[in-house]
């Protein structure tokens, strides 16, 4: 009877904390839908530009490719391009995975049994993206060899495709330096900031500050500024640590590292100050162990950091436009990898700031100098 007694005891006090149990049974589910969703296996949606500078026979059937990876498997989404220039710019500019130049006489070429060339311009920074890109057209290239055969029996077997990579070589390990950062920036947040406010509240040290003169904006401001000035550090550690193991460099050099720089100050201070207006008035600090796997999970794996989010589904997509962590990941790729400007970088730069702006005022707000 006297362990009923306990029993009966600890189970009152968690039926009066419903939200404990009903964590334990949503989180798993809302795992599953998110990281079900965020790898799909096979890549859907990429993104491509072609741009036909040829419209004979060959060059036709290699659209008629493209268009029905479109229409069937969804492996891609095309949009046509009379400028190659241009294509391959915005492919650098990250508005394309690739871009596929068919050249003037391609047909011609093919039908004289001569050397016939696809040109294929790859965002390899992403290389899961580049890879399937690459199987693609290959296997496009051999879809024309079997369903062309003229009565001159041209070589087929002379249609190649030139693939063609825009940036530096970037591996496997070396591309999950930008999602390791950005979850070092949400650790911080959580590790420096809002969790050691909830636990000196729950110890009681908060309870000094109400027999002081501070304002709560000094209170906020001084818990705000060390938690970003920790998480900032530990992001950059994280960075130099990382290129130190996979052997890379910054392509920009020290521009690009002050631009890297800023950027980790803002998308620290954007979810510090997230993390605050939403925890900051929770009453135990299991309450925010409890919902940091939680964010942690539907803020990083939708963010490109690991998977395209081209593949994800419409619903996860949507989110991803607006999730900081998808904006921050971009940014630091674009940076690191390709050596961007600042244009380049402004969209998801501005995102961050106005994300920063609005979370510090929801920060504010909900700070408050009281018990």
């Amino acid at each position: 009877m006297r362990t009923f007694a306990i029993m009966r005891r600890d189970l009152l006090k968690l039926m009066r904390n419903p939200l404990t149990l009903v964590s334990t049974i949503l989180m798993p589910i809302i795992y599953l839908v998110i990281i079900g969703n965020s790898f799909q296996g096979q890549l859907k949606h990429l993104p491509v530009v072609v741009v036909a500078q040829d419209h004979g026979l060959y060059a036709r059937r290699v659209v008629e490719q493209m268009l029905a990876l479109q229409a069937g498997p969804k492996t891609v989404e095309v949009t046509f391009m009379s400028d190659p220039g241009k294509a391959i710019t915005d492919v650098r500019n990250g508005q394309y995975k690739g871009a596929i130049v068919i050249p003037p006489n391609f047909s011609h070429d093919v039908a004289e049994g001569r050397l016939a060339e696809i040109g294929l311009f790859t965002d390899n920074v992403d290389s899961v993206s580049a890879s399937t890109l690459e199987a693609v057209m290959a296997d496009a290239a051999a879809a024309i060899k079997i369903n062309f055969v003229t009565a001159r029996e041209p070589k087929l077997d002379q249609i190649v495709m030139r693939p063609s990579w825009l940036f530096q070589y970037v591996d496997y390990d070396r591309s999950l330096i930008p999602g390791v950062i950005v979850m070092a920036i949400f650790m911080g947040s959580l590790m420096a900031g809002v969790f050691n406010w909830v636990m000196d509240k729950f110890m009681g040290v908060t309870e000094c500050y109400l027999v002081t003169p501070l304002s709560r904006w000094n209170i906020a401001a001084g818990i705000l500024g060390s938690g970003v000035t920790v998480t900032s550090t530990a992001a950059i550690l994280v960075l130099f640590i990382g290129l130190l193991v996979t052997r890379g460099t910054i392509s920009g050099g020290l521009p690009a590292l002050v631009t890297l720089i800023g950027i980790i100050i803002i998308t620290s201070t954007g979810l510090l100050a997230m993390t605050f207006a939403l925890l900051g008035r929770a009453s135990h600090p299991r309450l925010v162990g409890t919902f940091a796997g939680f964010l942690n999970v539907i803020l990083f794996f939708p963010s490109g950091a690991i998977y395209p989010i081209e593949s994800f589904p419409p619903w996860l997509r949507a989110f991803a436009r607006y999730n900081p962590e998808t904006h921050a990941v971009s940014a630091i790729k674009s940076i690191l990898f390709k050596g961007a400007d600042f244009p380049a970088v402004a969209h998801d730069l501005t995102f961050l700031l106005v994300f920063m702006a609005i979370t510090l005022v929801l920060a504010s707000i909900s700070f408050k100098r009281t018990l």
